[in-house]
Formats: structure tokens, sequence, C-alpha cells
């Protein structure tokens, strides 16, 4: 029996040896939502790009960690002086995954089909300046568009915009081909998608052979696999009252970046009251920011004075207008008429800073004379009933888009803010190039949109992973919706 057991204890730690050997080399990576299919070019779920972007798709150009645009297939272009003309020279060399050369033609056919009449694009507005997409060789390709627009490049950045084959679109939606260091290599639905090192990358290959996508929904189970180390990293970890646990254990690192998920308190601009700016800013200085981040997010978050993102070079810190002020609250509902105050509605999503926060600001607001009434209500009723039907009072959601503060020059956006100074203002920055000067008007927006109180501004959410403590290379702020696998690596 002893003779067994030193042959079981041997043999094990062999397999435990070669597992640790085998670890190296991949990565299983934990995530709460699994993609509805895997083309990124024709639906708004961020969990497609979560999973495909820069991984198997790439653009043009890409986003970098700290939110930087930088060429991708594109090595180089040339603006025109008129700013209507981009000429693209790609990298030379360059295959789709299934031996596929990927060429001008195959920009164009991207393009195109991004921006056509019955294109299914989620973000087709994107494209919308593109007057035309020329072949000018092989290597090289020109788009035209009807004015200029000092976004194009940030736009050709994003998943939506991604660069994929005539010869492949048929089957995208389940197995997809793109350029990327990974290949799709297969997709257990309701469990994990797995993907396998590109051999034949045109760039600088990724160091992980192999590397697992696991679905795990609930937020306890995400805790479990993690501690049992069933997975190597959770990429948006779910339950932030649980990363003290992590921090404190050796095995474990945290990661504690920035999203380009603005969190607010959006306000029905042509619902009365809030249709009086006064109301709006007593809105805004009845509200405790860090009390909700403390109380919904146990603390993780960065408070904000406007739409924009902290971390972007152009971000101004505006909080100071509308500080905690109860008193001052009471003073702007007095001016507005609304001594005694008034009543209206706070549609609540399912996500947690939603629900958690929704209850602390509804206290809140009651202290000052504002009645919320909580409707709890499911992302479809939401879409349906606040951001279609714009029926609603109050409501709280993160808007994830990257750079997304033209949505306040559309007047029939759901929160339904009608300026046009600041749509003039849009206009004027979409056909600017000049980084300085698009910078100057960037502040310029956000202190527009401040001092309206067109929204009560609450923070910026928090991009929050746990990861092996080995394990190297993970973005730690989320630029875009991403789990950016190519330069990660395990420590030796």
């Amino acid at each position: 029996m002893m003779f067994r057991s030193l042959v079981f204890a041997a043999s094990s730690a062999l397999a435990l040896a070669a597992g640790a050997a085998w670890a190296k080399d991949s990565a299983t990576i934990g995530l709460q939502l699994e993609p509805p299919h895997l083309d990124p070019t024709s639906a708004a779920a961020g969990a497609i790009d979560q999973v495909l972007y820069s991984n198997v798709f790439e653009g043009l150009t890409r986003f970098m960690g700290d939110g930087s645009v930088v060429p991708g297939l594109a090595k180089s272009w040339e603006i025109s002086e008129d700013g209507l003309t981009y000429t693209f020279h790609l990298n030379i060399g360059v295959s789709f995954h299934d031996g596929t050369a990927m060429d001008a033609e195959d920009v164009k056919f991207s393009l195109d089909r991004a921006r056509a009449e019955d294109s299914t694009n989620a973000q087709k507005a994107l494209f919308a300046d593109i007057a035309g997409v020329t072949v000018v060789d092989s290597a090289t390709v020109q788009v035209t568009l009807n004015q200029p627009n000092g976004n194009f490049l940030f736009n050709l950045a994003w998943g939506d915009a991604v660069i994929v084959a005539p010869e492949s679109i048929d089957d995208i939606k389940t197995a997809p081909v793109g350029t990327g260091a990974f290949k799709f290599a297969g997709w257990v639905q309701g469990d994990r998608i797995d993907l396998e090192r590109n051999a034949d990358y045109w760039g600088t290959p990724a160091h992980l052979e192999k590397a697992t996508f696991k679905f795990i929904s609930d937020p306890t189970a995400a805790f479990a696999a993690m501690m049992a180390e069933d997975i190597d990293a959770f990429s948006g970890f779910p339950a932030p009252e649980n990363l003290p646990q992590f921090d404190a254990d050796p095995r474990f690192q945290v990661l504690v970046g920035s999203t380009e998920g603005e969190t607010i308190l959006s306000t029905n601009n042509k619902q009365a009251p809030f249709d009086n700016v006064k109301v709006r800013e007593a809105l805004a200085h009845a509200i405790d920011r860090q009390a909700i981040i403390d109380g919904a997010m146990f603390g993780y978050g960065t408070p904000i004075g406007s739409h924009f993102a902290p971390h972007n070079p152009a971000y101004k810190d505006l909080t100071g207008n509308s500080g905690y002020d109860p008193e001052r609250a009471k003073a702007l509902l007095a001016e507005a008429g609304l001594a005694d105050g008034f009543e209206t509605t706070l549609h609540l999503p399912p996500p947690s800073y939603a629900r958690r926060g929704g209850e602390i600001i509804a206290a809140q607001l009651a202290q000052v004379g504002i009645k919320a009434e909580i409707i709890n209500v499911e992302w479809a009723q939401w879409l349906e009933t606040v951001f279609r039907g714009k029926d609603f009072g109050l409501t709280i959601v993160s808007h994830t888009e990257p750079m997304d503060i033209g949505i306040y020059a559309r007047p029939e956006y759901y929160f339904q803010y009608d300026n046009p100074a600041f749509q003039a203002l849009m206009e004027k920055l979409n056909g600017t190039t000049d980084p300085a000067m698009r910078q100057s008007m960037l502040q310029e927006a956000q202190e527009t949109i401040s001092k309206d109180y067109v929204n009560g501004y609450l923070f910026q959410l928090a991009a929050l992973s746990v990861a092996n403590a080995k394990l190297q290379g993970l973005w730690a702020n989320a630029p875009t919706q991403a789990t950016d696998l190519t330069s990660v690596s395990w420590a030796e």
C-alpha cells in the first residue's frame, strides 16, 4: 500500500508540474456576460468586443489600454489639407485566419458594408460622413468624407469598424475569421469560447498559446471560481464587496481602473419641472456622490461633474459645479416655486450601480423635498419606456460608449436636451482636426452641460478585475469594452 501511495504521490506531483507548465502558455478569463453572437459589426452587445476586440478582429486603427488611438491594420495615413480625404497605407503581408490575404479590397468591403443603407451595424453613425471608399492599390485605400470629421480616426478604432472579409462573412456570427493575434477555436454556448495563437500573425505574436473565456454570470460563483483558481482572471469582476479579500491574498492582484462609463442620474429635460434649470441644479446639489460611490460601489468609482471620462487628456474637473449642498438645493427649489418639493419617478435598470445607487439617491432627494418613486425595470423595459418612449422623470444609467459627449447635441435623445449653441459647438468640433483646438472645444462642451445641469453627474464606473498575481499585461482601464490578451503573459 505504501508503494502504491508513493507512486500515486509521484504521479500527482508530475501531473501538477505538467499542469503548471501548461498554465504558463494559456489563460482562462472569466466574464459575466456571454456574447449573443460573434459579429462585432452587427450588434450593440459589448460582450462581443469583450472577447474578440484586438484578439481576433482588428481595425485600421485601434485603442490602447490608456485610451490612445494608434495604427492598426493601417501602418500610416495622410489627411488632405481640407480634411476630406484620408489615404491609408496598409501593413504588408497581413492574412486572415483562413489564409486569404487582407488588402484594400477588404477595407473597402468592410466600410461600405458598415455604412450601407441596409447595414445592421449598431454604430452606423460612425460612418455617416463617408462619401466614398476607393482602392488605390492592394496596400492603399482612400476614404473621402462629405465633411471634415476630427473624430474619424477615433471612430475607426471602435469594434464596430473592424475589417472583415467577404469570403467569411456568411458565417461570422458563429465562426469569426479576423486578422488578429488569436484565432477562434470553438464556442461551447453557455460555457466558454476558446482561442488559439495565430502562428502566422503579421505583427508581434501573442505570448499565450491558448486562451479561454469562461462565462460565469453569478457573482457568488465568480468569487468561488477565482478563489479556487479555476480561472486565471476575471475581467469586470461583478462583486466589488469581495475585492478586499483578493487584495489581501498574495495569490491575486486586483486591477482598479476606469471605464468609459459615465454613470449619471439622467433627467428628462422636457418634463416639468426638469425643464427649469433651477430645478436641475437643485437636483445636482441634493446628491452626495461619494455616499453613492461608497454605498453602491463599495468605494470604487471616480466622481465626475460632466459627461466625460477622467482619464481622457481633455477632461476638466467640474465636480465643484454640483457639490453636495442640501440647503442650496432647497433654496433653488424655492426660487423655482417648489418650496414644498415635488414628486417624480426614478426608473432603475438591473445593474447594482443603478439599483443600489437608486435607493441612496431617493433617500437624498427626499431630504430636500423631492419624492422619487422607485420603479425597477429590466433592460428591455428600460429601452422601451425610458430610452425610446422618454416616459420617465429620472433614471440611472452608465453610458459606456467612448467619448460620447456628442449625444448632448441630439435633441431627440432620451434626456431631450436642446441647446443650439451646444449643437453648433459639436458641429465645429467634428470639423476640427487640430488637437489643441479640439481639446479646448471639448472642455467648453463639458462646461456647458455641467453649468446647464443637464443630468446629475455621479461617477465614472470603475473597471474592476481580479487576476492571478503572476499574470501580466492585462488592461487596468477599459477605453472600450475589451479584454485585450495580445500582450498578456505569465511572469517567470
